[in-house]
């Protein structure tokens, strides 16, 4: 294949698929991500470097002679330097290919030789995401992950970002099955999230404001009781919240919702922008959140649950996977309905627990209740933070009825409706035993008619 224009590589595999920017190809129709990435990878441990250098790695140095700054900039570069080196050995090895049956093969490890194979008929998320660091060399990373347990899931770092995409549009035509030129997916706005709206919405959140009042409290505590003198302690555990509110207004900053092909496409980000796909077909559970304070703008936060997608390395193993962090409940209804078509949550019949239930969950007792059509089944509770969830049949994995000594003793009973890993929960507790049994037993009937008639594993086009 050397002296081919790297763009049609695909057409080699018989798939014609027009990939641009795919980076250098060699004769074995093998790929390697971005030169640049051990520089990158370098450059990304730097923090954590300087933090180790002048906490104590600078003292070290100093006693053989060297100033402890001049020891700290020495040990500094040393760190940089060997993760640059193991950086390079990893990227000699590190390969990525298409073999003949369309699905993705990862060549890796330096100490471990590794070659994995994912198979893209189960593909289950492609998510292009530029770290900070990564993004000051205009690099990204690629994330594959397909139905399955182990490995799963792949992170290609880095590609330049056009390459990243390329790469990404190749992934999800193959996995589709699509034999022609496979370039970006067209793509329209269908909601973007105010810079404004969310600060305020973080800061109002029923989290939020918690950790606030207990950390006035505390600071009131400390002052009466230690003096002036508490008040750093205290003005350190007051600043967690809002640590937690900057992270996380960093994290979804210029949130937008646009409609592919193959989905809903979300991107955001400001330090580390991502851009994820939710396919419809892969969406298991949906749930909207409404904090008591976002009650006056009428806001509601949408979270889903995306098969193959409930787990996170850095996240202690659930991912909060958002169609919108916060927006107005029409435009939310209307983003959840481009999931679920049909769904109409105004005809759904609510069957709400029984007044007895208030002596087991006396604030929220009067939001409980159950409803189901022919297509899902839907939850609500809360009364501070309103949650609604939605699980359409199919998706459901199995049906649960728990009882603890409290719910035994008024004949009550939870129903909990499972499905794959993430923050969502379909649950309906503290319901009237004898229903929640016979909602259990009829949402089994009808997941296993759901499953024999579902036909939803594509995004179909508008």
């Amino acid at each position: 294949m050397s002296g081919q224009d790297p763009s049609r590589i695909g057409d080699d595999l018989g798939l014609g698929l027009t990939v641009p920017d795919i980076g250098p190809v060699d004769a074995s129709g093998r790929r390697r991500v971005h030169p640049i990435t051990p520089v990158v990878q370098g450059v990304s441990i730097l923090p954590f470097a300087v933090f180790l250098a002048f906490v104590s790695g600078g003292g070290i140095l100093s006693r053989l002679g060297l100033g402890a700054f001049a020891g700290a900039v020495v040990l500094i570069l040393l760190i940089v330097g060997v993760v640059i080196a193991f950086g390079y050995l990893r990227w000699r090895i590190l390969t990525y290919w298409f073999d003949g049956d369309g699905d993705l093969r990862v060549d890796s490890g330096v100490l471990t030789r590794k070659e994995r194979r994912l198979q893209l008929s189960r593909l289950q998320a492609v998510d292009v995401s530029q770290p900070f660091f990564a993004r000051l060399f205009s690099m990204a990373e690629l994330r594959v992950e397909v139905a399955g347990s182990g490995d799963s899931r792949v992170k290609l770092q880095y590609l330049t970002l056009a390459q990243a995409r390329a790469l990404r549009n190749e992934v999800l035509a193959r996995s589709a099955g699509i034999h022609e030129d496979a370039g970006e997916a067209p793509e329209d706005l269908l909601a973007k999230v105010p810079a404004r709206d969310l600060a305020v919405s973080l800061l109002l959140r029923t989290r939020t404001v918690t950790l606030l009042l207990l950390s006035a409290g505390f600071l009131t505590i400390t002052v009466m009781t230690e003096g002036w003198g508490g008040l750093i302690l205290a003005v350190v555990t007051g600043g967690v919240p809002i640590l937690i509110v900057v992270s996380e207004f960093l994290r979804y900053y210029g949130f937008a919702v646009s409609e592919a092909p193959d989905g809903l496409r979300t991107r955001f980000g400001l330090l580390r922008t991502e851009t994820r796909t939710v396919p419809p077909g892969r969406v298991q559970s949906i749930e909207l959140v409404e904090p008591l304070l976002w009650r006056h703008w009428s806001w509601v936060r949408v979270r889903v649950n995306i098969a193959g997608v409930g787990s996170d390395d850095n996240n202690n193993g659930k991912t909060e996977t958002l169609i919108t962090p916060v927006a107005p409940r029409g435009e939310a209804i209307a983003l959840v309905h481009r999931l679920l078509p049909g769904l109409d949550f105004d005809a759904l019949e609510w069957r709400s627990a029984p007044r007895r239930c208030r002596r087991r969950s006396p604030i929220q007792w009067r939001r409980i209740a159950v409803a189901w059509d022919a297509v899902v089944l839907a939850t609500r509770r809360g009364r501070i933070t309103r949650r609604l969830a939605v699980i359409p049949h199919a998706r459901t994995q199995s049906v649960r009825v728990t009882q603890g000594p409290w719910e035994r003793a008024l004949d009550l009973a939870s129903l909990h409706v499972d499905t794959t890993p993430g923050p969502v929960s379909v649950t309906a507790p503290h319901l009237d035993a004898s229903a929640a049994w016979h909602v259990a037993q009829e949402q089994a009937d009808r997941a296993h008619r759901g499953r024999g008639s579902d036909t939803s594993t594509h995004w179909a086009a508008h």
